[in-house]
């Protein structure tokens, strides 16, 4: 396939490898874009706009769960759905047990991995548990412990929110434009 660049020119040579890995990949990447786009627009107005809340933490989920792999993606999406229930009970925990410190974050969040890896085991996405257990810490610190549990809950809520909606938008794009099945998408 000509790219209309001179084959040995710099801009040759880079469209080529371009075309080039479009083809290998079979538009994974393609595929992807295309996930994270709906996904973001969707979260964008029900956040954003219907909301008023801010759809950054749920946009970022959305990312990690979509996969141009259903089967991918529902994995992902059930390993983070479990992590960060266990961090979000983690971090309640931590949060409603003693007075206000940043100490509790560090062992709040060790306790969330050794919980993790030892106890619920499922190794996808398990670095999500300390993250969510620092979410609902951070949030405790900022606020009252009451209001910091609440914030902590709410934004958990939001990074669910996003991975479901991760989920549902891999599973309607792979409706209309199903991924190879021998192709490990690796994102």
């Amino acid at each position: 396939m000509s790219t209309g660049f001179p084959r040995g020119s710099f801009l040759g040579t880079a469209c080529h490898g371009v075309l080039s890995r479009l083809r290998e990949d079979r538009l994974l990447g393609v595929h992807l874009a295309l996930n994270v786009f709906i996904g973001a627009t969707a979260l964008w107005l029900m956040l954003r706009l219907a909301a008023g809340i801010n759809p950054i933490w749920a946009i970022a989920s959305m990312v990690a769960a979509s996969d141009p792999s259903v089967g991918k993606a529902f994995a992902t999406f059930r390993a983070r759905l479990v992590n960060a229930l266990l961090g979000c009970g983690v971090g309640l925990l931590v949060l409603l047990v003693g007075g206000s410190s940043g100490w509790k974050l560090p062992f709040a969040m060790s306790g969330a991995v050794l919980l993790s890896s030892y106890v619920v085991r499922v190794p996808v996405m398990w670095r999500q548990a300390p993250i969510t257990a620092a979410l609902v810490i951070a949030s405790g610190l900022e606020h009252s412990k009451l209001t910091g549990a609440e914030a902590g809950v709410k934004r958990v809520g939001e990074v669910l929110l996003g991975c479901m909606v991760g989920l549902i938008v891999s599973w309607l794009t792979s409706r209309v434009w199903s991924p190879p099945p021998t192709i490990d998408s690796g994102r």
